[in-house]
């Protein structure tokens, strides 16, 4: 993989991250496309590092949020801001499991599995569409639907299974106001990429010894400036604009997947 691609990519990333196409799907395609040379592991590795670029984009665009957060959760007084952030704890616990498990299995899919990848896009379009048709309430979000939500999220580790879509999809099916379900499926993936990161820094299986770092650096600081201005100017895309445009969107990237496959 060249300087190029890695910029490529990172911007491919910091693009789709905030917009439920799924990010990981474009990835993979982008990495057919550009016919980079890469393995199962370091596949994987890179997609890590862009979307650890993303969630540091996420971090600071909602650095206010998150502080006033975090005192809360510490002081341990009961508060809207405790409760959402007891229920994004309550969230990670799926995906946790899923990736503590079956490591090995999700591994193997991020190899440019195309087919899977246009499969996963219409599975995603079906969702959108589904949750572009629910009845809009004001509706909070509770300790059962965050764990739903974080089922889906789980879920969303599969490449072309857009994670802000099915966040956000299944938190409106169960009536979330969109605009809080935008903004919890966009802060509980933080601490599961940050988490992700960490491990895969310190499991000495995941990190490939002959990888080139520069590829890495350039694709994550693209990832990270486009991630920040896609945050800016698509987060209220995502919490106003109609579902079925994404869900029309995701159904022909994935049949053209399919077709490329």
């Amino acid at each position: 993989m060249n300087e190029l691609i890695a910029l490529l990519l990172g911007v491919v990333q910091g693009l789709t991250e905030f917009l439920p196409v799924s990010s990981s799907g474009h990835l993979e395609l982008a990495k057919a496309l550009s016919q980079a040379d890469f393995v199962a592991k370091e596949s994987l590795l890179f997609t890590i590092t862009l979307h650890g670029a993303t969630a540091l984009s996420t971090v600071v665009f909602f650095r206010k949020d998150i502080g006033y957060i975090l005192k809360e959760l510490l002081t341990l007084k009961p508060s809207p801001s405790f409760y959402f952030a007891l229920h994004i704890l309550v969230s990670m616990i799926p995906a946790v499991i899923v990736g503590l498990f079956l490591e090995d299995l999700i591994t193997q899919l991020f190899d440019q599995n195309i087919l899977l990848v246009g499969a996963m896009l219409i599975v995603t379009g079906v969702l959108l569409g589904l949750a572009d048709r629910a009845k809009p309430t004001l509706k909070d979000i509770n300790a059962r639907s965050a764990f739903i939500i974080g089922l889906l999220q789980a879920i969303a580790i599969l490449p072309g299974i857009s994670r802000s879509g099915a966040t956000i999809a299944t938190a409106v099916l169960l009536g979330i106001d969109k605009e809080k379900a935008a903004r919890f499926s966009f802060l509980m993936v933080v601490p599961l990429i940050v988490g992700s990161m960490a491990k895969s820094i310190l499991d000495t299986d995941t990190i490939v010894a002959d990888t080139s770092l520069f590829p890495l650096i350039i694709g994550f600081i693209a990832a990270f400036f486009t991630g920040l201005a896609a945050c800016k100017w698509m987060i209220n895309i995502v919490k106003k604009a109609q579902l079925k445009y994404f869900s029309w969107y995701c159904f022909v990237i994935g049949i053209l997947a399919l077709i490329l496959a």
